[in-house]
């Protein structure tokens, strides 16, 4: 436990948050667009920024990584700073520096790229979704140090921030692959992600998996007269809908055999803790657009977008589909489903559950082909593993309130942290569902992104103070 005054700790990131906020509006001013080849300069730019940033910071090391084979992914950024205290932790930061395409025509009061801070918010692409999340990491470590009068970080700290992550973070896992030595961690803390409310503050401890496939259906060579032929050769669309119709049961569960084997149960403590939030289901409902919650049997609506396995239908085609009618047996129909996956289940198995599944409720001239793609594993850290109670007590201490506990239904790169590295991952976010991620007028509450300054400065002691224990692995 740490005996430095959290009033030490926020005074100096009071008394440096008008030059913390200047740097940080100079960073988003870059349209570090990556999905938009105009932007490819700019997200380059961006990375050499963030490198010279980390270097002013103090960081020793502060390098601009290539990525893809011949380098023509989007350059990530990687940071050291060794801690010289033996047994201290290695701790691994993540985030993103590119950012969601913007456009003032789009519906934005100001220019995207030109930061306007207006009554304690800041409005710009990437203010929240990754650039201000990322920075704020800066303006923690040194708060770290002065307050604790160290000249190095209580935890060995290092950096990895990646320029494809709005485009689907392709060449994230050869990037950590090919330099896992250098990335080698005890803990991994992703600062992409947010909290409950900003009266409520949260720590994430998961995200789903995620895998999506087409499924194409082929019945007779061309379409046919169904009035010749019709009830007497099987018809794709007709086994299209036969296929979505089997894929659930009467209580909303995937019938896939085997689909559910193997996965992690919530148990009785975190049901509690997800029940134990503020959650209006009405509210909900308006926001998702939808007038009734519906979903598997035995879950509430939270436990089943953050912690329940899913299959959905996401596209059915086939057919004709124009004015008037046309009296045909279609030659084919198509299928997208997705598939959200929990701790416990792996994308390649059930890839292979869902192809003997299609191949087995088909009739014969029915052919087929089933291809996936957006495979990514789910993402899950005890709520007792103790690197997470070390994330609770220095939130804690930065929000002086109780922190409460969530997760995410959506999927993301965190997965490949944990597989590739071998190490737990927390979420230290302090975005709110009110910033607008992806849309018009993004923007980030700048007291929050100061808690999250804080939250890391006593992070980095929480866990130092511990060595190694508080990652789970042995102390040296």
């Amino acid at each position: 436990m740490s005996s430095t005054p959290d009033s030490a700790v926020r005074t100096y990131i009071e008394g440096h948050s008008a030059a913390f906020l200047d740097d940080l509006a100079e960073w988003l001013r870059i349209p570090s667009v990556w999905a938009d080849p105009a932007h490819a300069d700019d997200t380059r730019r961006s990375a050499a920024w963030l490198a010279e940033a980390l270097t002013a910071t103090g960081f020793p090391v502060a390098e601009v990584w290539p990525t893809g084979e011949n380098g023509e992914g989007a350059p990530a950024v990687f940071a050291e700073w060794p801690s010289g205290t033996p047994g201290a932790p290695t701790v691994l930061v993540y985030g993103h520096h590119d950012v969601q395409p913007a456009a003032r025509e789009d519906g934005w009061h100001t220019d995207p790229f030109e930061p306007v801070l207006t009554d304690g918010r800041l409005h710009a692409r990437g203010a929240a979704d990754d650039k201000g999340q990322v920075f704020f990491h800066t303006l923690g470590v040194r708060a770290h140090l002065a307050a604790t009068g160290r000249t190095a970080p209580a935890v060995n700290l290092k950096l990895l921030v990646e320029g494809e992550e709005e485009s689907g973070s392709p060449n994230f896992p050869a990037l950590l692959k090919t330099h896992a030595d250098r990335l080698a961690c005890d803990v991994v803390i992703v600062s992409d992600t947010g909290m409950w409310a900003e009266d409520t503050p949260t720590v994430c401890t998961g995200l789903r998996g995620l895998l999506e496939c087409e499924i194409t259906l082929h019945g007779p060579d061309q379409d046919i007269h169904s009035g010749a032929y019709g009830g007497a050769v099987p018809n794709p669309a007709t086994e299209a809908a036969r296929l979505v119709a089997a894929l659930h049961d009467d209580d909303r569960r995937v019938t896939l055999p085997g689909f559910y084997d193997g996965i992690t149960e919530l148990t009785d403590e975190e049901r509690r803790l997800i029940a134990e939030l503020p959650f209006d289901e009405d509210r909900w409902l308006r926001a998702a657009h939808s007038h009734a919650a519906l979903g598997e049997s035995g879950y509430s609506t939270l436990e089943r977008v953050w912690a329940r396995p899913t299959a959905e239908v996401n596209g059915i085609t086939g057919g004709y589909g124009g004015p008037g009618g046309k009296t045909i047996v279609p030659a084919s129909a198509r299928l997208k489903l997705s598939f959200r996956l929990v701790a416990g289940q792996d994308p390649d198995r059930i890839q292979a559950l869902v192809r003997d599944w299609v191949a087995d409720r088909l009739p014969a001239g029915i052919r087929h082909e089933t291809v996936f793609t957006g495979a990514t594993r789910p993402c899950l850290t005890p709520i007792d593993h103790p690197a997470l109670r070390s994330l609770v007590t220095a939130m804690g201490r930065a929000f002086g309130q109780k922190i409460r506990f969530t997760r995410e239904g959506g999927s993301g790169p965190a997965a490949d942290l944990q597989d590739v590295l071998g190490a737990p991952v927390l979420f230290l976010g302090i975005s709110v569902p009110s910033d607008g991620w992806h849309a018009p007028n993004e923007k980030v509450e700048t007291g929050l992104l100061l808690k999250g300054a804080e939250a890391a400065a006593h992070l980095w002691e929480e866990l130092g103070s511990t060595g190694t224990h508080a990652t789970g692995r042995p102390a040296a």
